[in-house]
């Protein structure tokens, strides 16, 4: 199913002060990763050796909880503070970075902490492009 963000884009009435598309992917990176560190961290408490995994339940609810607050700020467009949103970037990279290092750790012997570390970069790197357009 594709995604709905550019759509609902392209319906916005007004100007919008960023390049509708680097917006869009970077509103779908956010919410991937909100959905694979949400995962990821279940799929931790599922595993035997749970409490080694406290540090990485921790890191990927705290990136999800990030991720999907920068999606929400980043779909609305009135009233827009580029200060807000350039600081809630910054730290989502910040969230990301670290969640995609420390489910690295664990990566050989979890493939889902791959795939959250992997989800976590590609939504850092997002996060980092659109800072560069901004103003």
């Amino acid at each position: 199913m594709p995604s709905t963000t550019m759509p609902m884009l392209e319906t916005y009435p007004k100007s919008i002060n960023l390049d509708r598309a680097k917006l869009a992917a970077t509103i779908d990176a956010l919410t991937d990763c909100a959905q694979a560190c949400t995962a990821c961290a279940d799929a931790c408490l599922s595993e035997d050796m749970v409490g080694d995994l406290t540090t990485c339940i921790r890191t990927d609810l705290d990136c999800a909880d990030i991720c999907t607050t920068t999606a929400r700020v980043l779909s609305r467009h009135t009233g827009y503070d580029a200060n807000l949103t350039r600081s809630l970037l910054e730290a989502c990279a910040t969230a990301c970075r670290s969640c995609g290092d420390e489910c690295a750790r664990h990566a050989d012997m979890h493939e889902h902490c791959r795939v959250c570390a992997d989800a976590c970069r590609a939504c850092e790197r997002a996060c980092r492009d659109l800072l560069a357009t901004m103003s």
